[in-house]
């Protein structure tokens, strides 16, 4: 899949949130562990958002992606991320996946799983 496939379906993520009531504050946050997509406040929750953008037509669905050694790159990201900014919010970790027909213009769907996967134990991720 192309990158820009993938940064549209991150703007479409971006959108689908702001109108959920999210307050989106980061986009493609990077640390020496890897990346987040979005990060975003809702509540008195800081969430991870990890967004997997498809075509109809693709042989596995998008959440497959997130297998555990992507999740203990997105749990060690955000942990570095809460201690720069030092925020005492809740920590979730969503997944978006946005999938789009044949043509990467049309979207056909959007799915978010909340609290995809759990950061109980954030020192199992180093």
């Amino acid at each position: 899949m192309s990158s820009n496939i993938g940064k549209k379906g991150e703007s479409i993520a971006i959108e689908y949130l702001a109108n959920n009531g999210y307050k989106i504050i980061n986009r493609n946050y990077y640390s020496r562990f890897g990346e987040i997509d979005i990060i975003a406040k809702k509540e008195n929750y800081i969430i991870f958002v990890e967004v997997k953008t498809r075509k109809i037509n693709t042989n596995f669905n998008a959440f497959e992606a997130v297998d555990v050694i992507k999740q203990k790159k997105i749990i060690k990201t955000a942990m570095v991320y809460l201690k720069e900014k030092s925020l005492n919010l809740q920590p979730r970790f969503d997944v978006i996946a946005v999938l789009f027909d044949i043509d990467p213009i049309n979207v056909k769907e959007i799915n978010h799983i909340k609290n995809a996967f759990e950061g109980v134990d954030f020192f199992e991720a180093f």
